[in-house]
């Protein structure tokens, strides 16, 4: 959780992670609990066809606080 703390680079918001799972871009992927089923599913497919390690947060409050948004995020990516 720290590593997405401090990342310089990240990305949040379920699209922009994708996005970044498919470009090869991401280095760690988090995923909220809480997030809608299909959401989730399609993160967690994502990361293992990228072969990046996921990483899933309780709750999506939380994960939007991590990332150093106001709003909550289902999902979020620290870039290479």
């Amino acid at each position: 959780m720290e590593m997405l703390r401090s990342a310089k680079a990240k990305v949040a918001g379920t699209k922009q992670v994708t996005r970044a799972l498919k470009a090869g871009k991401a280095a760690r992927a988090y995923v909220a609990n809480d997030a809608d089923t299909f959401i989730f599913q399609q993160i967690i497919r994502a990361a293992e066809e990228a072969r990046v390690p996921c990483v899933r947060v309780a709750t999506m409050k939380e994960l939007g606080i991590l990332c150093g948004v106001e709003v909550p995020a289902a999902a979020a990516a620290v870039l290479k």
